[in-house]
């Protein structure tokens, strides 16, 4: 019988397929990092004849309970609140939890229901983290006190369930995974990954009105509070328009963002999109002089290395996993201010520019090193 702490598990047959069970917090449609990366990571696993299940909320009324995405089943919770998915979720999720070969799950809302149901099942269970806040958690903006204290109480609870694996996206996570009591015999490394090899659109010559776009979850680590300040400056000259493409979740801080743009008086320089398929998603992108990623910490991004990889230049704070990610054109902050973005955003009007080779984060990459993981828990 499998060592359900240690991680340790013998006389079971390698697979060469494998029932794989996603359980995430937050699926596609919404926009983020997870979300890319369980798509096609997924998408990449079945297209190799292996049986991907999802179990995520159904953080919108009008989504469907049930549907094949990608070739996978996706089974929506009825359960809005991504919260309530951490104490519940656990009760809806178990019986595929015993059908499946491996579970894999995310941090953090989906962590402790996807470990419990491993544990009942003596499932192997890999977690990927994506960010490791620590001692950030109480330096970020759009949160109260005991928000604070509960998001890094639960951090830290998380870090101590004895996932069988815990994956870093960058060299970064994996340091923090570490620094923050996880072994490093239980850490792996595993870029996320994106397919170069897809038809990617021309970019257009960019037009008269310059446009800085953001693009991801309005997360309180986002530098939104940031971006909005500076934009609220920059946008008071004429031909400067603002691309907002957000998700509506998290809704308080996405309601203090459109607050902020109306009590600014800069809606009419502010295009906000919402919820955008693939296809209109990087025309957006594409149409826009820079991409402007403020964040207090990233563990990858994906929204650097698809607009490297798009050929969009960036604007970034360099916290975290930017400097491993971010390549070609680029401005790094000189300090995490809305007036240092200002004046990135002035240098980058003008075409000045830092430029390095691109780097590459290739999805087959990501997706074998994934394979190799489960065999290794399943051999």
């Amino acid at each position: 019988m499998p060592g359900l702490l240690t991680g340790k598990w013998t006389n079971l047959p390698k697979f060469t397929t494998m029932k794989i069970l996603f359980v995430l917090e937050l699926f596609y449609p919404n926009i983020g990092g997870i979300e890319k990366l369980f798509a096609s990571l997924g998408e990449s696993l079945v297209q190799q004849g292996n049986e991907v299940k999802v179990i995520t909320t159904r953080f919108q009324k009008g989504l469907p309970l049930k549907e094949t995405y990608r070739g996978m089943e996706v089974r929506r919770l009825p359960i809005h609140n991504r919260f309530l998915f951490t104490f519940f979720g656990f009760f809806f999720l178990h019986r595929d939890a015993g059908r499946s070969d491996i579970i894999h799950t995310t941090s953090y809302n989906a962590a402790f229901p996807a470990r419990m149901a491993a544990l009942l099942h003596r499932k192997p269970c890999v977690i990927t983290f994506h960010e490791v806040w620590g001692k950030l958690w109480f330096r970020l903006p759009y949160l109260s006190l005991p928000g604070r204290i509960l998001y890094s109480l639960y951090e830290q609870f998380i870090l101590r369930l004895r996932f069988h694996r815990f994956v870093g996206v960058s060299q970064f996570t994996s340091r923090r995974l570490q620094e923050n009591g996880v072994s490093q015999e239980r850490i792996t490394t595993i870029y996320n990954g994106l397919d170069y090899n897809k038809n990617i659109t021309a970019r257009p010559n960019p037009g008269e009105v310059f446009i800085f776009t953001f693009f991801g979850r309005p997360g309180s680590s986002k530098g939104l509070d940031i971006l909005l300040p500076a934009a609220e400056d920059f946008l008071k000259k004429e031909n400067r328009k603002l691309r907002l493409i957000l998700s509506k979740s998290p809704a308080a801080i996405y309601r203090k963002v459109i607050r902020y743009i109306n009590n600014a008086g800069i809606a009419g320089k502010v295009e906000l999109m919402h919820h955008l398929s693939d296809n209109d998603l990087e025309r957006a992108l594409l149409e826009s002089h820079c991409i402007v990623i403020p964040s207090y910490s990233e563990g990858f991004c994906f929204a650097a290395a698809e607009a490297s990889a798009l050929g969009i230049p960036l604007i970034t704070s360099g916290k975290g996993a930017l400097p491993e990610v971010v390549s070609g054109r680029h401005i790094t902050l000189e300090n995490m201010s809305p007036s240092a973005l200002g004046k990135a955003l002035e240098q980058a009007e003008e075409g000045k520019w830092m430029e390095t080779p691109l780097k590459k984060f290739e999805l087959q990459d990501t997706v074998n090193s994934y394979k190799k993981l489960y065999d290794s828990l399943l051999s």
